[in-house]
């Protein structure tokens, strides 16, 4: 992958559904004109809300621009563990049209998710999140990025 074509996705996982419609509308706008722009590679880490959101944003659409491509990097295989089967099912149909799926753990352990957001991040120069909270893993990964110089476009900052 070529991190200059690289985006990567964080948000909470918590949404309100009546922010959701407005969620998709602007983060739509947002990957238009990244892939007008020449990005390709769309990297969610899998998690519930936002990142399943975003997941669902680009396989939508991959209908009008099949060159792009859903890069799933995944903290662990048992993320989903504890999931409802409603949530189980999306993510498994998220994950069976991916292009790619990077397991950054096997197994589960206590910073599996900083890992899997760092890599996120370091694989990327352009993060969109959805932050409203500052604390937590959405706000210390939108910060990692900061650092490492990656453009930050804030989802929540348009809605």
């Amino acid at each position: 992958m070529h991190k200059e074509k690289t985006c990567c996705f964080t948000g909470h996982r918590q949404i309100n559904k009546s922010d959701i419609p407005k969620i998709k509308a602007v983060l739509e706008n947002k990957l238009i004109q990244l892939i007008e722009l020449g990005y390709i590679y769309f990297e969610s880490g899998g998690a519930l809300g936002f990142d399943t959101i975003a997941a669902q944003s680009v396989l939508n659409l991959r209908k009008k621009y099949p060159e792009i491509k859903l890069i799933l990097v995944l903290p662990c295989k048992s993320q989903s563990h504890s999931w409802s089967n409603d949530d189980k099912n999306i993510y498994e149909d998220i994950k069976r049209q991916s292009n790619e799926i990077i397991y950054t753990s096997d197994e589960y352990f206590r910073g599996c998710m900083h890992k899997r957001n760092r890599y996120l991040v370091d694989g990327s120069n352009i993060c969109i999140s959805y932050l409203i909270t500052p604390s937590g893993g959405t706000a210390y990964t939108v910060e990692y990025a900061k650092k490492r110089g990656n453009y930050i476009i804030n989802i929540a900052d348009e809605i």
